[in-house]
Formats: structure tokens, sequence, C-alpha cells
């Protein structure tokens, strides 16, 4: 029930370890788990076993080879169970655990100090009252809903229209266009993000610089693409545009060349434009197909830390930041990095993570639920 108690006279290595205590009562719990999943699968076999001796008035006798069989499926799905309860549920539980205690620097780092349960303090901090802790919670949280918004829609229907324009247009060497609006998408996103970071520094960036060449820029003046909160984010999201579109253009291009081209050439003979039949056959179409994928992408960007924290770092700073450490352009998820890493503040961390689960899991059960092998019952 508790976490351990100070014990300021003790060695700091000989004093009760909080977060150890709280990892091996989950562990406990797991065995316990585990225990009672075997007491039930012996008391079910002992009833079939008694159903079949009240039937035949004897036990019925079975040899090795039948016994083997019958517990295969079990002695063979057991290792896999065991190992996903202790490396996935137990660290899960224990994440969700934390968010309901105190484990925040300076005070309550162990072993130093104790880590005590607080309930649902920590979420009422966060998500409650007019604290800085709260003002930036709402600014992150509505700042990454919008943000996963923007860049899903941005990418795909980027991609769809360029695909579109590909496949309708009379270029020639199309492939050639396809290998080049996907080598963004190539690239990995560290290097593509670090280097558009240094191309739109304020003050040495290229950007800045060709401007102020091309006299388009005064040399006194530059424009602040990074260290604006609001363009900032802006830029976010256009260079997410930029390396992502190339993606969904494959995806699109791939799913067009499914539809039939008598539906095309029907719309045609009944006197449709290029305009119409996108709109009421290529999109419909392409969307019912893709639409888990939306989903999916969706659900990345709102958990994108590499496009942000190697982007902007979270910067500029704003009025919250010198509590939170929270920048203008800041995800939840860079926000937990720095909460863990630069503040400690762990408690925090999980209640974040925890809000994030929950808004995210309803996706991710609605994206399978819509998979062929669910529909099917293969699963």
């Amino acid at each position: 029930m508790t976490l351990g108690f100070p014990q300021p006279d003790l060695p700091v290595k000989q004093r009760s370890n909080s977060i150890f205590m709280l990892i091996d009562g989950i562990l406990t719990l797991a065995l316990i788990a585990i225990f009672v999943a075997v007491y039930v699968i012996s008391v079910k076999s002992a009833r079939k076993s008694y159903k079949e001796y009240c039937r035949m008035k004897r036990f019925p006798k079975k040899n090795l080879a039948e016994t083997a069989n019958g517990a295969f499926p079990i002695v063979g799905l057991a290792p896999c169970v065991v190992l996903l309860l202790v490396f996935v549920v137990v660290p899960l539980v224990f994440s969700v655990a934390v968010a309901f205690t105190n484990y925040s620097a300076p005070n309550h780092i162990t072993p130093n100090n104790t880590v005590d349960w607080v309930g649902v303090q920590n979420f009422k901090d966060l998500m409650g009252g007019g604290s800085n802790w709260s003002k930036g919670f709402a600014r992150i949280a509505t700042w990454t809903l919008v943000w996963g918004v923007l860049s899903t829609a941005t990418c795909y229907f980027g991609g769809l229209l360029v695909a579109v324009t590909l496949r309708q247009s009379k270029i020639r060497l199309k492939g050639v266009f396809q290998f080049i609006f996907i080598l963004p998408y190539a690239v990995p996103s560290v290097i593509t993000m670090l280097v558009w970071k240094n191309m739109l520094n304020g003050k040495f960036g290229i950007v800045n610089r060709t401007l102020q060449a091309l006299g388009w820029l005064s040399p006194e003046t530059a424009i602040p693409w990074l260290s604006n909160p609001t363009l900032a984010q802006v830029m976010c999201v256009v260079l997410n545009l930029w390396a992502g579109f190339g993606y969904f253009m494959m995806l699109t291009t791939g799913t067009m060349t499914a539809i039939s081209e008598d539906l095309y050439e029907a719309a045609r003979i009944d006197g449709a434009n290029n305009s119409q039949i996108l709109r009421k056959i290529t999109l419909p179409l392409v969307l019912y197909q893709t639409m888990p994928l939306i989903i999916m992408s969706f659900t990345h960007n709102i958990n994108n830390f590499g496009a942000i924290f190697f982007l902007t770092g979270g910067t500029p700073a704003v009025a919250d930041s010198t509590t939170t450490n929270a920048g203008g352009t800041d995800l939840l998820v860079t926000w937990i990095y720095k909460l863990t890493i630069t503040l400690m503040k762990y408690n925090y961390a999980s209640v974040i993570a925890v809000l994030i689960f929950l808004v995210l899991a309803p996706f991710a059960v609605y994206q399978f639920m819509n998979t062929k092998a669910y529909k099917e019952g293969e699963v």
C-alpha cells in the first residue's frame, strides 16, 4: 500500500527504493495472474475429467500422445504469454502507476527520497486550474491535435493531387518525376530536418541570405522562420508536407491503378469532365481504400517526435516555457521527452502518456476492426 518510508538515518543505498518497490509489486501481481490462469486451466481440465468419470464410471485412459496433443496449444503459447506479460504489460502498468505518484525532482527522486501516492492530483494539476502547467498543457494539446490534422491532411491531399496530375496529364517520363518526388520521403527525416533547420536560420540561413541577395529583403531584415511561434508552426506543417507527400503519392497511384478504366470511359461518354471524374469516381474510391492508412498516419503524426525535435527542438520560447520547459512548437511527445530528461517530472510525463493513449487507442481499435482479417473472422 505504501512505497516506503523516509529513512534519513540510513546510507542512501540502504534506504527503501520506492520505484523498485513499485516494480516488484507489479511483477508480483503479474505472477499472481499467471498462477490464477494456471489454476483455472487445471480446474477446467479436472472438471472435464470428472464429467467423463461420471459418464463412464471410470477415469478415461489417455496415452502420452493424446495428452501431449491436448496440452500442445497451451504449452506452445505459454512462453509468448509470459514474455508479453513481463515485457509489455508490466511496463505499461508501471507507466500508468507513476501517473498517480509524486515521482519528480527535486524532492521525490529515489533512492535519496521516497515516492508517494497522490491519487489524481497530477491530472488536476495539468487539466484543471489556472497554473502555468495547466495552461501549457492546454496549449500543447491543442497544437498537437492541430498538427496531427494538418500534417495528415496536407500530406494526403498533396500526394493525391500530384498522383492525379501525373496520371491524367500527358507528361512523358512520369517515372522520373515520381522518383524525384519520392526522394524527400526516402531520405532519413533526421537529415532532412537538420538541413532545413540550418537553411531557415534567421541569421545565417541560406533562405534569408538568398532573399537578401535578390533584393527582396533588406540586409538588415530577416524573416524569423523558426523563431516566431506562429510562423514556426506553419513551417513545421509545410516541411512535413515536403517530406511526406511522396509516400501518399505512391500509395494513391497504386490505388488508382486498380480502378477499372471502364468507369472512366463510361464517365467520359456521359460528358463528365476531369474535375467531375476526380470528385465522383477517383476520390471516393481512393478514400475508401486508403482510409485505414489515413487513420494510421494521423496516429503517427500525433507521436511524430523527429519532425519537431530535429527541426525546431520545440522552440521558440513562449510565456509558460520558463515553468514547463515547453516551446511554441512542442508536441505532447516532445514535451514528455523534456519532462523526463530535463525536468525529471516523471509523474507529469506519465499523465501525458496516459492521456495520449486514451486518445489514440480508439483510432487503433477502429483501424484494427476495419481490417479484412478481422471482418472475415481470421483472428
